[in-house]
């Protein structure tokens, strides 16, 4: 492919990242870029493995765009790792119990899938990768050892034992000092990973000396063909090192890793990859997320509301910035998505998220005729939660649309449903509309009624919106308690209070779209039937 060195001028974090990469490729002379992202299959892939991916890919197609030179995408999978504790979220607690501190490819799945916990595992993470369409080689650290795909590098971290060990040694207490190896040999009799005390190195026989804590019987083990696995900061040098890994990226919580890993590669020989640090999320108060609190989204919830481009909308904002994850954030990424969409589609810009979503081209699809946030008001109006009857309401007023010709429309339908019966519905609190907010109201149905046959002259979309949504405007200016004052001596303007006031008389919430754009999809005689209707209900409760 050929390269695009204008590229490098775009104010996207992306093309930000490829320079950096470009920059170094220039230095080393390589002809291939390798990217890296790494998993530890103790748990199941979640909302952050989905965002590290999705970032890693998002940089290697601008570097591909920037330069041209061929890259690949590693999705290493730590499952030679031992295993510390059960996880939660798995049935047969006791099978895992009986095998902690095993390699989680030595552990029997507890699912009864595959041959081990580690497989299981892995599969469940190509299947996550595959289902969002990401490209990337999948590699498992225990294939790798075992293959001697690092006994070179393996040894040459033995054979510079100390002097890696003084890279970590002033990061640890003094009992841990006193025992730290990079080194974690494999027990030869009970296949568990030994965190123990190396007594002695022999580089000239590629093996360590050390001793059961147990039963104080010495080992002589060797470094190489999976028989030892490294520490985790040594494992992850290491492992640059013996790849050539150009570029990886990993939350803020492993920066003094990447440090450390850092030095330790440096020692090793080579120059440590390109990193990139992205924040960790927070939820809707600003607390750190936490899987044993759970007081995040996991993707799968995320998935059941919104459409996974949404997910990767707001992946892609700023990712060194720290962002709240919480079910509040989905409707507006799955409108800002479809308007980053929309704008792709007539300016394939470079700097906008939906081009490195969409990796440059907008997709096939036609866009939907309603907003994610319309959705949900239509199915507040229906009262309901059964895609079958939104979809009815919809072809009421767009009766060319079909589920089976509109799948991504039939997905935000579905979408829209799920959420309005599980956020909305339960939280929905109606009002009784004053004096004031009754009268304009009533004021909102003699326009729509009088402006009627205005409305249907004009075709569907912005331009009958824009009418519905002035019709809006006016009623509502005309009552001096929703007026602002007029700019340039011009009509008044209406205040947040009159919009307010329809939410929350109408639908039972604050704020939503537009309303014109609501009154346009429900059609101008069901919108005077919805106020009208609120209304009497007042008066019936009086």
């Amino acid at each position: 492919m050929s390269a695009d060195p204008t590229l490098r001028t775009v104010r996207a974090w992306p093309f930000e990242e490829a320079a950096k990469l470009a920059d170094r490729l220039a230095v080393t002379g390589k002809k291939e870029a390798l990217f890296e992202t790494g998993y530890g299959p103790s748990g199941l892939p979640h909302i952050g493995t989905f965002g590290e991916v999705a970032r890693t890919s998002w940089v290697r197609h601008a570097f591909t765009q920037l330069t041209g030179i061929p890259s690949r995408l590693l999705a290493f999978s730590d499952d030679m790792d031992g295993l510390r504790k059960v996880p939660d979220n798995v049935p047969n607690k006791e099978l895992l119990a009986a095998n902690l501190g095993k390699p989680l490819t030595k552990i029997p799945d507890p699912f009864g899938t595959h041959p081990s916990f580690g497989q299981h595992n892995n599969a469940r993470l190509r299947a996550f990768l595959d289902e969002f369409g990401f490209e990337y080689e999948f590699a498992s650290s225990t294939d790798y050892y075992a293959s001697g795909r690092f006994d070179e590098a393996l040894l040459r971290m033995l054979a510079l034992h100390e002097e890696v060990r003084q890279v970590i040694l002033p990061t640890l207490g003094p009992d841990r000092r006193a025992t730290y190896s990079p080194f974690l040999p494999i027990h030869p009799k009970t296949g568990v990973v030994m965190q123990v005390p190396v007594e002695e190195t022999r580089p000239e026989a590629g093996t360590i000396v050390w001793r059961d804590p147990d039963t104080g019987e010495l080992f002589e083990t060797k470094v190489t063909g999976g028989a030892c696995k490294a520490q985790w900061k040594a494992d992850w040098a290491m492992r640059w090192h013996a790849l050539g890994v150009d570029y990886e990226m990993s939350g803020k919580d492993l920066i003094d890793s990447v440090k450390l890993s850092s030095k330790i590669c440096k020692v090793l020989g080579s120059e440590p990859p390109v990193s990139f640090t992205y924040e960790l999320f927070n939820d809707a108060q600003g607390q750190k997320i936490s899987k044993s609190k759970g007081n995040g989204l996991t993707i799968e919830q995320w998935l059941e509301y919104g459409s996974p481009e949404s997910l990767a909308w707001f992946m892609f904002a700023s990712p060194g910035s720290a962002k709240r994850l919480h079910k509040e954030v989905i409707p507006r990424a799955v409108d800002d998505w479809l308007a980053g969409l929309g704008k792709l589609r007539e300016n394939p810009d470079p700097a906008s998220p939906a081009w490195h979503i969409h990796r440059g081209h907008a997709p096939n699809f036609a866009p939907p005729p309603v907003s994610y946030a319309t959705l949900l008001n239509l199915a507040g109006i229906a009262n309901t939660d059964d895609p079958t009857r939104l979809w009815a309401y919809l072809q009421k007023y767009h009766p060319e649309l079909k589920p089976e010709n509109e799948p991504v429309l039939d997905r935000l339908v579905r979408n829209a449903c799920a959420y309005w019966r599980d956020f909305i519905a339960p939280a929905r609190k109606f009002r009784d509309a004053t004096p004031d907010e009754a009268a304009a109201m009533r004021r909102l149905v003699e326009i729509l009624r009088e402006r009627a046959p205005e409305f249907e002259a004009l075709p569907p979309g912005p331009q009958r919106e824009g009418a519905l949504q002035e019709a809006v405007y006016d009623a509502g200016r005309e009552f001096p308690a929703f007026q602002t004052p007029a700019k340039d001596g011009g009509r008044p303007g209406v205040g947040r209070a009159w919009f307010s006031a329809l939410y929350e008389v109408l639908l039972g919430k604050s704020e939503g779209p537009r309303f014109g754009g609501t009154i346009a999809v429900m059609g101008v005689v069901e919108a005077c039937a919805l106020i009208e209707n609120a209304l009497e209900r007042e008066s019936a409760t009086a």
